[in-house]
């Protein structure tokens, strides 16, 4: 065969082969991923974000860094995540604000929770629990009910950041129960619950961890508890369904890995498989436990249910309740 015979052949060849397209996951990752956070390092969503990354980090066969973007609620975090290249090494730990704060900002909002973000998995949940100061007298939720229904507005209650899970939740007992409170905003946890503990503030919604304690030591008095069922650590203390309010538990805080809008599927199904088997290992379950959280890992498709029905239920108690933007 002569050389014009051999380049017709060749040609001929890749004219005619099939073109096999390259996997979006080949090579994945190619350098180290980002799980952006959008709140202080110490935090749940910060504590969480690196105990599974450090699992996936392993597996996956590259570093996984926690950038902490504090601000606006964690906006700043969201939002550039939003606008991350959608390859897979820019990813998003988030909370309940990344639905929060689209509501109440509407069209200020600089992204859409689920036009700019494909869910990967939701991490865990962290139920709350109703405390109040032994002073108060007060020793039930129902009893709390009543002396606020009796004196509208009187009775306060802690709230770490405006429109956070502990604002939400005040604001979701109000819509339930017909009392009218007052809601005081704090910077944080830590100070609502000082003011809390000294009668200040008539009671609040706080994350089971590191509750146990003030409790025992009677310098708190848990009333009820946003779980499906009896906590261990308070086994005394009933359910908010036991106290009137079934379905409650579904309200509780939540933490979840997000992929920026466009990220290849097999990216982001490998990413959620990942997630999902650190979240299933003992250690792990036993490390959140000791945060208070409860370990949920579920696929894409389940997660974005998730999150549609839960902003649908947090639009409906801000539009109810009246709660606004800063």
């Amino acid at each position: 065969m002569n050389l014009i015979h051999r380049a017709a052949v060749v040609l001929f060849l890749l004219s005619g082969a099939p073109v096999l397209a390259q996997s979006p996951a080949a090579g994945y990752p190619s350098r180290p991923i980002r799980f952006v956070v959008g709140f202080a390092a110490g935090g749940p969503t910060d504590v969480i974000a690196r105990i599974t990354g450090q699992d996936m980090g392993a597996v996956l066969g590259q570093t996984i860094v926690v950038e902490n973007r504090t601000g606006a609620n964690a906006q700043i975090a969201t939002e550039l995540v939003a606008r991350a290249t959608p390859d897979g090494h820019t990813l998003l730990f988030s909370s309940l604000s990344l639905l929060v704060n689209s509501i109440l900002l509407q069209d200020k909002a600089r992204y859409d929770p689920f036009k700019d973000f494909i869910p990967v998995s939701n991490a865990a949940v962290l139920p709350m629990v109703v405390v109040t100061s032994p002073s108060t007298k007060l020793n039930s939720l129902k009893e709390l009910l009543a002396a606020a229904k009796a004196k509208p507005g009187a009775l306060t209650y802690g709230a770490p950041g405006h429109g956070g899970s502990g604002h939400l939740a005040g604001a979701l007992l109000e819509n339930l129960s017909g009392a009218k409170m007052t809601t005081i905003p704090f910077r944080g946890n830590g100070p609502a619950l000082t003011d809390v503990m000294a009668g200040q503030v008539t009671f609040m919604f706080y994350p089971i961890i590191g509750i146990a304690d003030h409790v025992a030591s009677k310098r708190l008095r848990a009333l009820a508890i946003g779980t499906a069922k009896r906590h261990a650590d308070f086994p005394d203390v009933p359910t908010m369904a036991e106290s009137g309010f079934p379905g409650f538990e579904e309200t509780a805080p939540w933490v979840g890995l997000l992929a920026p809008a466009g990220t290849p599927a097999a990216i982001v199904n490998r990413l959620s498989e990942e997630l999902r088997k650190s979240l299933a290992k003992p250690e792990t379950i036993a490390r959140l436990k000791a945060l208070g959280a409860i370990t949920v890992g579920d696929t894409p498709g389940e997660y974005l249910q998730f999150l549609k029905k839960d902003h649908e239920r947090w639009a409906r108690v801000i539009k109810a309740s009246g709660v606004k933007a800063e």
